[in-house]
């Protein structure tokens, strides 16, 4: 198993920060163009524990795949959790913690995650896996800097 572990902070009130976070359409926004993610179906209300979303995703070769996940724990204003149900992972477990700190909100995500194909599943995250996650939470900080103001901590 893999995990990977990133923090942001915004400038923002927890409020507001929840609000788009907890809008499953806003993913899209924060998720780069490469991936061609698709909501299909699930991300018309605020999150809720048992919400299953479905996507179109293109994680490698621009091969279209379907993902899909379920909001399985949801506390309001202090975090969520999405787990993968269909999609290229064995498995994927992503946390999203939020937490009120002096000044603003410290972003929190937390993703554990197996590879399919044993082997060639390592071979695969050391060759290009990590590096694509890694891509696309540094594009997330970014865009997330579209709606809130980003600083270092």
């Amino acid at each position: 198993m893999y995990q990977l572990k990133k923090k942001i902070f915004v400038d923002a009130p927890i409020t507001d920060v929840w609000e788009f976070f907890s809008s499953p359409s806003n993913l899209k926004k924060i998720t780069p163009t490469s991936m061609g993610f698709d909501i299909l179906k699930g991300a018309d209300t605020s999150m809720y524990p048992g919400q299953i979303i479905s996507y179109k995703v293109k994680p490698m070769l621009n091969i279209p795949t379907l993902w899909v996940t379920e909001i399985t724990h949801v506390v309001d204003q202090q975090y969520f959790v999405d787990e993968q149900r269909i999609g290229p992972y064995r498995m994927w477990h992503h946390e999203h913690h939020f937490e009120q700190v002096d000044g603003g909100v410290e972003i929190t995500d937390i993703v554990s995650y197996v590879l399919p194909f044993g082997f060639f599943g390592r071979i695969a995250h050391w060759l290009f896996v990590k590096q694509k996650l890694e891509h696309i939470f540094a594009f997330r900080s970014i865009a997330i800097a579209k709606y809130f103001k980003v600083t270092d901590r």
